[in-house]
């Protein structure tokens, strides 16, 4: 273990995320990188914190096994863009009630000191019988009154919806103008009678670890206020492979829905607005196999797409169950993006 002294060799920035994090950011990603050796140097000086093993990354953050006062924690520090720069609102709203406890944070830093939870057990490698109803009460547990400064799922609706027909027309009309309309034909968000309520738009398998004050805990939130229905999609596009059939997802679907109260309409028409979103950005980007992933996904969900089957593994296994975090709208469908933190 790495003691406290301002002469410690500073952590190694893994090459990979130096790489991904200045191809997605240009020159502003790339002077992040410069600083951020010393930034975790400063705060380790700040918290008063022990390095405890090696760093590690995800997609848009890194994260240090330290300790203080022997008590193992992890620090995280983040580039701060859209999909990460509430996270700290979201983490102290919960006070982890469902989701990691926040020792400390700070916010201009995008860094958060957080518990310590097992990282090698996560929903992703539980069976499907315990992961699902296990998620489906966090989505009801974690749905609180938002607090306020949080962007709006009624906003995510408006850019959504708003942009599809350009986006379908640009990568070639990939699916039919009927699908189009129907994954646009959205219920308006609850009106003003109804409170707004936390929603974390990347709730997905690998997003839940074992914890030791509760069973599990929900890291890595990307939280909107509003309907929580919107927060369904990516526990219907993780954990699929060649086993999974059309009337598997849709019974997933209901369970979730039953386990966490939501009205059932609402969480099928935005999962579906929702898949159809991420298919149209992975087509945009350029990938191949997510765009069939999604188009049987949008079939299993009655879109009527296609009926390619899903390839791959099963639960800890290969991409199609990649557990995506940290990317596009909150994740996407499984195949060509994973990370870790």
């Amino acid at each position: 273990m790495t003691g406290l002294g301002g002469d410690a060799t500073p952590p190694k920035i893994p090459e990979a995320f130096i790489a991904s994090t200045v191809a997605r950011e240009g020159p502003a990603g790339a002077a992040w990188l410069t600083a951020l050796p010393g930034r975790i140097r400063e705060l380790r000086r700040r918290w008063g914190l022990a390095v405890d093993g090696p760093l590690l990354h995800g997609y848009v953050a890194v994260v240090l096994p330290v300790r203080r006062r022997n008590v193992p924690l992890m620090l995280k520090v983040s580039w701060i863009d859209r999909s990460s720069e509430h996270e700290i609102l979201a983490l102290r709203a919960w006070a982890g009630r469902g989701a990691v406890r926040l020792v400390d944070a700070d916010e201009v830093a995008g860094a958060m000191l957080l518990e310590r939870l097992e990282a090698e057990h996560s929903l992703a490698r539980a069976p499907l019988a315990e992961a699902v109803p296990v998620a489906g009460g966090l989505l009801r547990r974690l749905a609180i009154p938002a607090p306020g400064g949080l962007r709006r799922v009624s906003d995510e609706l408006e850019e959504i919806r708003g942009g599809l027909e350009a986006r379908w027309q640009a990568v070639g009309r990939p699916f039919s103008r009927a699908l189009l309309e129907r994954a646009g034909d959205v219920p308006s968000p609850r009106g003003d009678a109804a409170p707004l309520l936390l929603v974390n738009q990347d709730l997905h398998y690998g997003n839940v670890l074992r914890g030791d004050r509760e069973p599990w805990l929900v890291i890595d939130p990307k939280p909107l206020a509003g309907d929580p229905e919107f927060g369904v999609a990516p526990l219907l596009w993780n954990r699929l492979d060649r086993s999974t059939a059309a009337a598997d997802v849709r019974g997933r679907l209901e369970a979730l829905v039953d386990t966490a109260g939501l009205d059932p309409e609402r969480a099928h028409r935005w999962s579906l607005l929702r898949v159809v979103d991420y298919w149209l950005w992975a087509l945009e980007e350029g990938f191949t196999e997510d765009p069939e992933r999604c188009r049987w996904l949008v079939g299993a969900l009655g879109g009527s797409a296609g009926p390619r089957a899903p390839q791959g593994r099963g639960a800890g296994g290969g991409r199609i169950a990649a557990d995506i975090d940290d990317g596009h709208r909150g994740g996407g469908c499984p195949g060509e993006r994973g990370d870790l933190a």
